[in-house]
């Protein structure tokens, strides 16, 4: 594939500074950053997109989950066994989605996706402060059951990985929003490697366009991780209630073919 011109650089460093904010905050800043690439690169095959997508989303990542870990300091007894778990799931994803036709996925992720929304919307509450429902040894189970189950998705086709991650541990286990997002940054980066481990020795990341993107998204991460500290939970709901609704709005119109 012949090298991109400046414009389509500069278009997949803003998705990619954009796509980091998004997903320091709240996740599912996959939705804003594979749509770009696949304008940019309609030639390409799904397995580059999704492994260059995973490529510029996990500097992002990573600088995010640091900037939790310094600020809001979340527990990495839990964090950590999720983490490990949603690994193991998305090498396990990875090696699926190499054989899974991706429109397929369009519907169930609309479905989950309205579903999700609804919930956060009509439950002011949730989310604005940790009430934990389980504690000890079952409290891990969860969270690696947790783990595993999304990162078995974010491995096969990972659009909106960290919103419904986000969700899991605020709508079933209890976390606040802003506790939650720091712990699914630290999962989120885990489900990118595990990707990673499937996708780069196959060849198929962009490198150019990745290394493009992964500056941009680790500068992203970087102030959307300060934001969502900085203002807490209330914001972080409600940058999470936008999110959704808008990703419902793009998968919708493409399940229906308006776009």
């Amino acid at each position: 594939m012949p090298d991109p011109d400046l414009t389509t650089f500069a278009l997949m460093a803003l998705a990619g500074f954009v796509a980091g904010w998004v997903d320091a905050v709240v996740g599912g800043g996959g939705l804003v950053q594979l749509p770009a690439l696949l304008l940019g690169f309609p030639g390409a095959t799904p397995a580059q997109l999704l492994a260059t997508n995973k490529f510029g989303s996990i500097w992002g990542t990573v600088t995010s989950a640091a900037t939790y870990w310094r600020r809001v300091k979340p527990d990495l007894r839990t964090a950590l066994p999720m983490a490990g778990v949603a690994y193991i799931g998305a090498i396990g994803g990875a090696l699926i989605g190499l054989h899974i036709p991706k429109p397929a996925f369009n519907p169930i992720i609309l479905v989950m996706l309205i579903g999700v929304g609804a919930y956060t919307l009509f439950k002011p509450s949730l989310g604005t402060s940790t009430a934990l429902r389980w504690d000890g040894t079952r409290h891990t189970v969860v969270a690696m059951l947790v783990g595993f189950v999304i990162g078995v998705y974010d491995g096969a086709l990972g659009p909106g990985t960290g919103s419904f991650m986000v969700f899991a541990l605020v709508g079933l286990m209890g976390y606040a929003f802003l506790e939650a997002s720091a712990k699914a940054k630290i999962a989120n980066f885990a489900t990118n490697l595990g990707a990673l481990t499937v996708f780069a020795p196959g060849g198929h990341v962009m490198w150019k366009v990745g290394a493009v993107m992964a500056v941009a998204n680790l500068l992203g991460g970087y102030v959307g991780a300060r934001t969502a500290v900085s203002l807490g939970s209330k914001f972080v709901r409600i940058v999470f209630i936008c999110v959704v609704v808008a990703f419902t709005i793009r998968i919708g119109g493409q399940v229906l073919g308006i776009w």
